[in-house]
């Protein structure tokens, strides 16, 4: 029939009832709008499912999501860019002379759910060590420990996790 469309359902009757009904449709089932336009069948569909939620009903970040997610959900968020890169290291790319960072579930090697996620004097230079770059810097973090003067100084917009991690 030439349609194209996307279709959202919460719930088991998702796979239970909507699935086996595109499934008949394609392949040719005569009854409702197929019998009335003479559809024989044909075509596809794509079934998808998504992830866990990354904000929990407290506005904090779910401890399943991983790094790899939170640092695409960023990098998209941050640049409109699709996250096409593989996420395994806290520098996550440049982007309009802009160099982001992500300090998050121990990506730096302390794999505590809390750990390394504090932007102190030596993380910073361990980022700088991984990627340095002399223009503006934002880094996500759980919190700094750097004060605004060397913020401002080091070129550096600090965002907290999760409080500066916003749905669009």
């Amino acid at each position: 029939m030439g349609r194209r469309y996307i279709g959202i359902e919460m719930g088991e009757h998702a796979e239970t009832h909507c699935i086996p009904r595109l499934e008949k449709v394609i392949a040719g089932e005569q009854g409702g709008i197929s019998q009335t336009v003479g559809w024989q069948g044909g075509g596809g569909f794509r079934y998808y499912t998504l992830d866990e939620p990354v904000f929990l009903a407290d506005g904090g970040i779910n401890p399943a999501v991983r790094f790899a997610a939170l640092a695409a959900y960023l990098w998209h968020f941050e640049t409109g860019q699709a996250a096409n890169q593989t996420f395994d290291s806290p520098f996550l790319g440049e982007h309009a002379g802009k160099a982001y960072y992500l300090l998050y579930n121990g990506i730096l090697g302390d794999r505590r759910p809390e750990g390394g996620n504090v932007l102190t004097g030596a993380v910073l230079a361990q980022l700088l060590t991984l990627h340095p770059h002399s223009g503006r810097k934002v880094i996500y973090g759980e919190m700094t420990r750097l004060g605004t003067a060397r913020l401002v100084a080091e070129d550096i917009e600090f965002k907290q996790i999760p409080y500066d991690v916003r749905v669009r």
